[in-house]
């Protein structure tokens, strides 16, 4: 698949793919099995993660920088991780799944005894099913760094391996919480597809050098993402975020110079 927007395609079909085996095979998988996935996905996102972060030596951005590439990167790193951690988007992106699981929470404290109870039940049990797989497979890194590539024309890998991993995790939800993790499907055409238009739109207002600097610290960026699914280190990737940001305007400013 080649054309703009096919990862967020791929990505919303494994969701229901996922989510329809889960429903089918309940809790069948044991952790085993479900754990040499996750490692094998993490040592797949190691690779792609310096795949990308190679991009510091395009061509395109070493004429445009010369020999100070590697510095835009630290720079854009360092400036990113700086804003991203005094606003705390970590925090807060963790705040949000942790306001939606307590609203779903009190609402069912709320519900009263089980007699009032299967129809009720099982709507929360939709609902915390929605949220929980919504926040998930649409608040992340690589959710918005291969939104942006596929947009941008730079392909679809980095969405290709979040429609394994987010396949996978749709059928463990799907087993526990129900078919409400079904409908989340929705939500990643919804916000994946507009991110994807936002990288059409970078991809014709950046040049060369500068998506060369915003791939390179994006493909860092993957490695604290491949820590975390290897269970290495908890790096706060959505701190990071900002980096994305200050990447193609550091090119800038240093070819003013």
């Amino acid at each position: 698949m080649s054309f703009v927007g096919a990862g967020t395609a791929l990505n919303t079909a494994t969701v229901v793919i996922g989510s329809l085996a889960g429903l089918a095979i309940g809790n069948r998988l044991p952790e085993r099995t479900r754990s040499i996935v996750t490692t094998g996905l993490g040592l797949s996102t190691l690779l792609m993660a310096g795949a990308s972060a190679f991009a510091v030596f395009d061509p395109a951005l070493e004429a445009a920088v010369g020999s100070a590439g590697m510095l835009i990167v630290l720079g854009a790193l360092l400036l990113g991780g700086i804003s991203g951690s005094l606003l705390r988007i970590e925090d807060r992106l963790g705040g949000v799944a942790g306001w939606a699981q307590g609203l779903v929470a009190r609402r069912r404290g709320r519900s009263g005894a089980a007699s009032v109870g299967d129809v009720s039940g099982e709507r929360e049990r939709f609902i915390e099913g929605w949220l929980t797989t919504t926040l998930l497979f649409c608040v992340g890194p690589l959710t918005i760094l291969g939104s942006l590539d596929d947009g941008m024309g730079r392909g679809i890998d980095k969405l290709a391996l979040k429609a394994v991993l987010d396949g996978f995790a749709s059928m463990a939800f799907a087993a526990s919480f129900g078919i409400g993790v079904l409908l989340s499907a929705v939500s990643v055409l919804v916000v994946q597809g507009l991110l994807t238009v936002l990288g059409v739109f970078l991809g014709s207002v950046l040049d060369g050098a500068e998506i060369a600097a915003l791939t390179s610290v994006g493909g860092l960026m993957l490695v604290g993402i491949a820590f975390r699914l290897l269970e290495i280190k908890q790096v706060p990737v959505g701190d990071l975020l900002p980096a994305l940001l200050f990447a193609p305007v550091l090119v800038s400013v240093v070819a003013a110079f």
